[in-house]
């Protein structure tokens, strides 16, 4: 029964066995391990049976030999009771005549005849007794009872294993290739070896794919070690109950030869009990040998199975370690490629700290380089996971379109801002125009920009609000972005007024323009300098004269003067304030 449980419980390693068989080769090895794990559950179930069968015999021929001493002790007594019961009949018919006679003789026979009565009764009831131990002596055995229990608990485990209720089925005798009847052949199964390396479409897999792929094989190896140490245990299982049978065949073999010795000498009856002990020697040599076959079938088909475990196992191993090599290999690109990323921006940022002086062009640089570092990084390291870079790339696409339709605007201000930061962009404390808003850049981000507006003219200052732009207001036409060249804060203002009737047009007009002048003369040096810087960023080179003039028209019958000036940002409505006096004071004399 040990043996048939644990060969039972080792037939259902057949199922990692089939979990982990995913190539042609390990299919292979597979069926030829059901083979020969189907034989080995057929033979241990056919040595269960024979042992079985040989304790039920023990047990038959220790009860009926139990049964023969018995009933011989029981004839013996019931034959002395007999004795004893005729012994006594005969002294109770003396004993009834000498009663009949009557006299002192007759009474006391009387008394005698009571006393035999009592005796026969005695020995009857001794009688009955021996008949019912007789019959109960008759009875069978408990260890033949038992054996016949043990036959129907083989039979049922038997009828819970596949491989033993199909033996009859034509598809499973046939599956042992190799199979012959004798007992040397009988369930041979070809060991299988297996030599082919890592399957090379993992070559092209990626890095997440390598990984799963060496773990898989690593929880294979786990998995057929530990399949191997159970057939082991079972090998050993077989070989420790496979001394008792041979020792047993030892001393049946010495026991005939013994009756043989003791035949040449006897004759008669001597001849007869001889012939019955050479027939039971006989039939007890065919049982234990009916065990003892088995027992070795099973060590050579054991012995086969875990070869072919063996090759699987090596197999795999060098799948493991060719898996291993392959995505350390990958490992070993994505990470020179990362260092070589790295040191090209490395080489960027010292090259723009080195060569490129202006604040506003280097941020520009080092933040491009940023950027471009970080893109390049996530592709790699994204291309260095997928399987299938054509999937990935239509898979991207698709999310790159999705993204770009529903992030539209936010796109472009991105894009925006990387205008507005370049060479005649804006930066922070720069004042600018954004339609009709007026004010300073306080913060410029990657996707909108804040103002402190200020009011139109600038007598008051900052209004106390912030105004949010987003930066894709570079690329409207309507409204605008305007700003000061980079170091320029001149401007230019402009009065227009009716002139009153006067004899002498040009004479006003040269009174108008000294009384502008002389406001603005008092900022001229600053003028002069940022016009000069005008000119010079000029493609042309005329930037303009940055003077004040008068130029007169008629409009509607009448005379209108056009006053123009230039400002400085800082001073713009203290000059507008003068100028306007100025011009008040020339209008008023000439009345």
């Amino acid at each position: 029964m040990q043996i048939l449980d644990q060969t039972s419980e080792w037939y259902r390693t057949l199922e990692p066995q089939q979990q982990n068989a995913g190539q042609p080769s390990e299919v292979l090895i597979l069926y030829a391990n059901r083979q020969i794990a189907d034989k080995v559950v057929e033979l241990a179930v056919e040595l269960a049976r024979a042992d079985a069968e040989l304790l039920s015999s023990e047990a038959n021929t220790a009860q009926a030999n139990a049964e023969k001493s018995a009933v011989s002790t029981l004839n013996a007594q019931r034959s002395q009771l007999d004795v004893q019961r005729r012994t006594i009949q005969q002294e109770i018919a003396a004993a009834r005549q000498k009663a009949a006679a009557g006299g002192r003789a007759g009474k006391e026979s009387e008394t005698k005849l009571a006393e035999l009565q009592g005796e026969l009764a005695m020995n009857e009831a001794r009688a009955n007794l021996l008949d019912t131990m007789g019959e109960f002596v008759t009875q069978r055995d408990p260890k033949s009872a038992d054996a016949e229990a043990l036959k129907a608990h083989i039979d049922a485990i038997a009828a819970s294993i596949p491989a033993v209720v199909n033996t009859s089925a034509p598809a499973q005798s046939a599956a042992l290739p190799g199979a012959a009847s004798g007992a040397g052949t009988a369930g041979r199964v070809p060991a299988i070896a297996l030599n082919q390396g890592v399957d090379t479409a993992t070559a092209h897999n990626g890095i997440w794919d390598l990984g799963k792929n060496v773990l898989d094989l690593k929880n294979k190896i786990n998995a057929i070690e530990a399949i191997d140490a159970r057939s082991k245990d079972l090998a050993e299982v077989f070989h420790k109950f496979n001394e008792p049978p041979r020792e047993r065949l030892q001393a049946y073999a010495a026991a005939g030869d013994k009756l043989a010795s003791a035949a040449d000498s006897a004759n008669g009856i001597a001849l007869q009990n001889l012939r019955g002990q050479f027939d039971t020697l006989a039939w007890l040599f065919k049982q234990t040998s009916s065990i003892l076959l088995p027992l070795s079938k099973e060590a050579v088909l054991l012995e086969q199975y875990r070869h072919n475990l063996a090759n699987w196992r090596d197999a795999a191993r060098r799948q493991y370690y060719e898996a291993w090599q392959v995505l350390a290999i990958r490992l070993g690109i994505v990470l020179g490629l990362l260092v070589a990323v790295w040191l090209l921006a490395e080489v960027w940022r010292r090259a723009v700290l080195r060569y490129v002086h202006e604040p506003r062009r280097r941020y520009v640089l080092l933040l491009v380089r940023t950027i471009l570092m970080w893109v390049v990084i996530v592709a790699i390291v994204g291309l260095s996971f997928v399987t299938e870079i054509s999937s990935f790339a239509t898979f991207a696409g698709l999310i790159t379109a999705g993204v770009a339709v529903a992030m539209q605007s936010v796109l472009v201000s991105i894009v925006g801002y990387f205008f507005l930061i370049g060479k005649y962009g804006i930066r922070v404390g720069d004042r600018v125009q954004i339609g009709s808003v007026v004010g300073e850049v306080m913060d410029l981000g990657l996707v909108r920009m804040h103002l402190m507006e200020y009011h139109e003219q600038g007598p008051l200052g900052p209004t106390g609000r912030v105004v949010a732009f987003p930066n894709l207001i570079v690329f409207q036409a309507t409204g605008g972005l305007f700003k000061q060249l980079p170091g320029v804060n001149l401007s230019w203002h402009e009065i227009t007024l009716p002139l009153p009737p006067v004899a002498d047009y040009a004479a006003l007009k040269k009174r108008l323009l000294e009384a502008v002048r002389a406001v603005t003369e008092e900022y001229r040096g600053e003028i002069e300098r940022q016009s000069r810087e005008m000119r010079e960023m000029s493609l042309s080179g005329d930037g303009g004269d940055a003077q004040a003039h008068v130029q007169m028209r008629i409009v509607d019958g009448h005379m209108q003067a056009q006053i123009g000036y230039p400002v400085h940002a800082r001073h713009a409505a203290d000059i507008d304030e003068r100028v306007s006096q100025a011009v008040l004071e020339v209008i008023g004399a000439a009345k």
